[in-house]
């Protein structure tokens, strides 16, 4: 799937699931290497086995079942879960040469997710002073389709996003996902939709291109 990318950016899918912690620290070395110019930027979609990940705005009261092993992520936000069925993607570009703009960045990876989603037929959007992608759900009310969470380390960015096609949502009643209590969450296929991994991958992949150049500038990046 590495066709129509820049030569400085690698494109890579998981085919098996990846412990959050060793993904964790394979993506710090592989930003490291970024930023010394040591490494191409990269793109990586995986799946990880069930874990409860810790923003550095996590609080205490909002892990609520700690059924699975939770880890400091050192991305911003709050608590997160992430497991099978879920498609995570960590976003590892050099910002020094794309403006410098984290909250461009943030805006411009919402706006990758939700075009994506669009273009296999789901509505989504943001949502003011709420953290994430959301969507009507089958009872007419909002729900968080997609999670965002990023780090920038010398102008590197990490972490990324999440989208959950198909997971186990009663795994998501063990936080308050994101901090926020009051909307559920759901997904691809309670809203009727099978996609595998491999399909979301090309939907995303046929947008990479539109997201590069909202962060050029050639598109508006924040309203």
């Amino acid at each position: 799937m590495s066709s129509n990318l820049p030569e400085n950016i690698e494109w890579h899918a998981e085919a098996r699931p990846i412990g959050y912690r060793e993904a964790l620290e394979r993506m710090t070395a592989r930003n490291r290497a970024i930023a010394e110019g040591e490494a191409r930027e990269m793109v990586w979609l995986l799946e990880h086995p069930p874990v409860y990940t810790a923003g550095t705005s996590a609080d205490g009261a909002e892990l609520l079942d700690p059924r699975f092993e939770v880890v400091e992520a050192g991305r911003g936000g709050r608590y997160t879960y992430h497991g099978p069925g879920q498609r995570v993607g960590y976003i590892m570009l050099d910002l020094k040469d794309r403006g410098r703009d984290v909250r461009c960045f943030v805006h411009a990876l919402e706006g990758w997710v939700i075009a994506t989603l669009a273009d296999i037929g789901v509505e989504s959007w943001r949502s003011e002073g709420r953290i994430g992608i959301w969507t009507r759900d089958i009872d007419g009310r909002e729900a968080k389709i997609g999670a965002i969470g990023v780090r920038v380390r010398r102008w590197v960015t990490m972490h990324g996003f999440s989208v959950n096609l198909a997971p186990d949502l009663s795994h998501f009643t063990g936080i308050v996902p994101c901090g926020i209590e009051e909307f559920g969450v759901t997904s691809l296929a309670r809203l009727g939709i099978d996609l595998a991994p491999s399909a979301f991958d090309e939907a995303l992949h046929a947008r990479f291109a539109d997201f590069l150049g909202t962060l050029a500038g050639k598109e508006s990046c924040l309203p």
